[in-house]
């Protein structure tokens, strides 16, 4: 320090925020790169603009650029800028004083929040002061870009305040030089700094170079107009920040002013990363404000069922702050989820009705997510649920149609969307369940997830019609259709759903006579307080306690084997029992809730012994 340097202490305010940012704030130490090359972003635009309006401005031909310097022998790390620089009094108003630095605000902020919700640092522009979490010295060298301004080093260990001095030689801008504590001395090798800047400052506008090279050389694509972008741009940038080798399936570039001022460059990949992981994936969509990353696989900022995702969302109007880090800003977080899923939804929509093929691929790879946001997120369930893909009784297998075309082919008085559940369509088509609704010319979807009986229970509904499952007990068919062959009569039916429920005793809730089935003797039905097969697999998939299946039984009074059965439960009730019992197992086992079948085999020869 020379004579002519000034010493100045810190208010006292100011040496609280430092204590603050040094011991607690922040949790990565490595976020004073970030800090200070924001700062130097800014810095930059400031003088890009001034260039505009004024003429004589200091050291007018250097570049607009950010050098960054580290040495290992040293144990120093610098970062330059050729922005607008500081006067004195700027120092002074800027890094030692409330006036500007922020640091009341921030300290009053900091008390009045939970420390776990509160938007701090950068919003108060005290991010400089991070530089002594790894410091134990830092110098300011600047010069303002007046010409008439001063050369200047300011310097301070951040404890006993600081001093500012002339120092002869300086360039517009400002250099910041770290002196590193030896427990931080990681940040003085080049290869950490590399990397530091490739993960938070890769799209910052101006030139980075770090020890002489450039660092960041891939553009900000989603701040450029749509127009200006060919498509081997997108793939290009997708690649970059995907770490991807393919091209994406579908990109949605979109910016808004209101409600917030967002651009958004969002990639949906090829193949689902998740289908051969046995856990979720993280999130896939960093969040940036102008340029500088807050969140790299930003967690919160979009719904848990779009983890798949890649790309970038920017918004001007986040602070620079700690919520880098933490996310802390929750109603401005939702407002970004809100705005960009549903602006994803539409584009998603889009695609499926211009490119069907295209579309039923990436249904037939991503479907899961789709399912898992419309059982979990009712904000977005009405736009999800246009986005659903499946087989029905009106498709050829393999082929894929929507609600909307449920809808357009429905009936005209009906009021349900019938659906049912199965392992495959072949399957589902060997049983007893469409019988009722083909011959009356309803349609029927098919699913064949577990994870489907959650999405039609939440979703309930589409368009005012409610999802039915064909294999419920209440479902109510028109009396349209005339079925062939005389039904036995109603006091020989009751007998024998009677006689029927003795012998079965706790296996069954109930049995009855119906008028659903066609060509089956009978059909086991989900009573409304019953669990379907899907979910009974699911909950034991869990290590859960389902209990015992408990059906109704259906009979159909004109098929030949319930007629014949009703005659032997008088002429030869022992073979009537076993072939009650191989009736109900066979509808257990056309509903998918037979438990055991090891006893079926030999009932049958017992049955064809008894037979013949």
């Amino acid at each position: 320090m020379s004579d002519q340097a000034t010493s100045y202490a810190f208010q006292a305010e100011v040496q609280q925020l430092l204590d603050i940012v040094i011991n607690s704030l922040y949790t990565d130490r490595e976020i004073f790169v970030r800090e200070l090359v924001s700062n130097a972003s800014d810095a930059l635009e400031k003088m890009r603009r001034l260039q505009l309006t004024e003429k004589n401005v200091f050291d007018d031909s250097l570049p607009l650029e950010i050098n960054i310097t580290t040495d290992d022998t040293a144990n120093t790390f610098t970062i330059a800028d050729y922005g607008i620089g500081m006067s004195r009094e700027e120092m002074v108003e800027n890094i030692g004083t409330i006036a500007h630095s922020g640091s009341k605000q921030f300290l009053k902020a900091l008390s009045e929040s939970d420390q776990k919700e509160s938007n701090l640092i950068g919003q108060f522009g005290v991010g400089f002061y991070s530089a002594f979490m790894v410091a134990d010295e830092v110098e300011v060298y600047s010069h303002s870009w007046n010409e008439e301004g001063e050369h200047l080093l300011w310097t301070s260990d951040g404890k006993t305040g600081y001093s500012i001095d002339e120092a002869p030689g300086q360039r517009r801008g400002c250099k910041i030089v770290l002196k590193l504590k030896k427990e931080h001395e990681e940040f003085a090798k080049e290869y950490r700094i590399k990397s530091i800047l490739q993960t938070y400052s890769s799209f910052v506008p101006f030139p980075i170079n770090l020890n002489g090279e450039r660092v960041n050389k891939i553009e900000a694509l989603w701040l450029k107009n749509k127009k200006e972008i060919s498509d081997e741009e997108y793939n290009e940038f997708y690649k970059f920040i995907a770490h991807a080798p393919d091209e994406p399936a579908f990109r949605m570039h979109f910016a808004a002013d209101a409600p917030l001022a967002i651009n958004a460059l969002i990639f949906t990949p090829k193949e689902n990363p998740e289908r051969m992981l046995s856990s979720p994936i993280d999130p896939g969509v960093s969040l940036y404000c102008k340029k500088v990353l807050i969140a790299e696989q930003a967690k919160g900022l979009l719904p848990e069922w779009l983890r798949f995702l890649k790309g970038v969302i920017d918004s001007a109007d986040l602070p620079l702050n700690i919520s880098r880090e933490s996310m802390q800003d929750s109603a401005l977080i939702q407002k970004i989820n809100r705005l960009i899923t549903k602006r994803f939804l539409k584009s998603l929509d889009g695609e499926a009705k211009s490119d069907p093929e295209k579309y039923e691929e990436f249904y037939g790879k991503f479907s899961r997510f789709i399912k898992e946001g419309l059982a979990t997120d009712f904000e977005h369930r009405d736009a999800l649920a246009k986005l659903l893909r499946f087989e029905s009784t009106f498709t050829e297998p393999g082929k894929l149609t929507d609600l909307q075309g449920y809808i357009d082919r429905a009936q005209e008085e009906q009021k349900q969307i019938y659906y049912i559940i199965g392992p495959n369509r072949e399957a589902i088509e060997a049983g007893p369940y469409l019988e009722a609704f083909k011959a009356r010319g309803l349609e029927v979807i098919f699913f064949f997830e577990p994870i489907d009986d959650y999405v039609v229970n939440a979703l309930g509904k589409y368009e005012e019609k409610d999802l039915t499952s064909v294999d419920r007990d209440d479902i109510k068919l028109d009396d349209t259709t005339t079925p062939e062959g005389e039904p036995l009569d109603s006091d020989a039916s009751s007998k024998l759903c009677s006689w029927i429920k003795d012998n079965l005793g706790d296996r069954v809730k109930d049995v009855r006579v119906g008028d659903r089935l066609v060509d089956s003797p009978a059909i086991a039905l989900t009573p409304d307080d019953g669990m379907n097969a899907q979910v009974r697999q699911m909950m034991k998939a869990m290590n859960q306690d389902v209990g015992d299946t408990k059906v109704i039984l259906e009979l159909n009074p004109r098929h030949a084997v319930i007629k014949k059965l009703s005659e032997a439960t008088a002429g030869k009730p022992e073979l009537a029992k076993l072939v009650t019992a191989q009736i109900f197992d066979n509808a257990l086992l056309s509903a998918g809730l037979l438990e055991e079948s090891k006893d079926m085999v030999k009932r049958v020869y017992d049955i064809i012994d008894q037979a013949l």
